[in-house]
């Protein structure tokens, strides 16, 4: 049975609103609220952070999160039958890009530095606060980076889907 064009369409633009949403959540995390912690002493800084990372874990960001991850496989499969057209390799490349540069990296780097700063006193800082602070941001900079180039991926494979390549 042949998938409707319209769902293997609205599948791939799901998969770029999940995109799109984490984009603007890692943007605006890094180009207002990183920003403004900057401005911050390390008490507050420390006490700030762990207020937004015990506050970013509902289910809403875990839909979004997760759901970017989860929503393009499902897209590669209902668009199984274009598996040997550019649109499908491009959101194939943006799974994989999004799996591996947010899901992993973010596994791998932002959540130590999340539970390292959790454990501070705010009172006793550790000798490497302002250091971890810089380390995190430059972490969640390559996260914006990351999900600006997935969600850029499928917007190209909407592109050469149009082009009908």
């Amino acid at each position: 049975m042949k998938t409707p064009t319209y769902l293997e369409n609205t599948m791939i633009a799901v998969s770029a609103l999940f995109a799109a949403v984490m984009l603007g959540f890692f943007y605006a995390y890094s180009f207002n609220v990183n920003l403004a912690l900057l401005e911050v002493d390390g008490a507050t800084y420390a006490t700030v952070q762990s207020l937004l990372n015990e506050n970013v874990r509902h289910a809403g960001f875990f839909v979004f999160f997760f759901g970017a991850a989860a929503v393009p496989l499902i897209t590669l499969g209902v668009n199984w039958r274009h598996r040997r057209s550019v649109s499908f390799w491009l959101v194939a490349v943006a799974a994989v890009v999004y799996i591996f540069g947010i899901v992993v990296f973010t596994r791998s780097v932002n959540l130590p530095l999340n539970y390292y700063t959790e454990s501070w006193n705010p009172q006793a800082l550790p000798a490497d606060w302002a250091d971890t602070r810089d380390s995190w941001n430059q972490a969640n900079a390559i996260r914006v980076a990351t999900s600006g180039v997935t969600f850029l991926l499928y917007q190209a494979a909407f592109v050469v889907r149009s082009s009908g390549r």
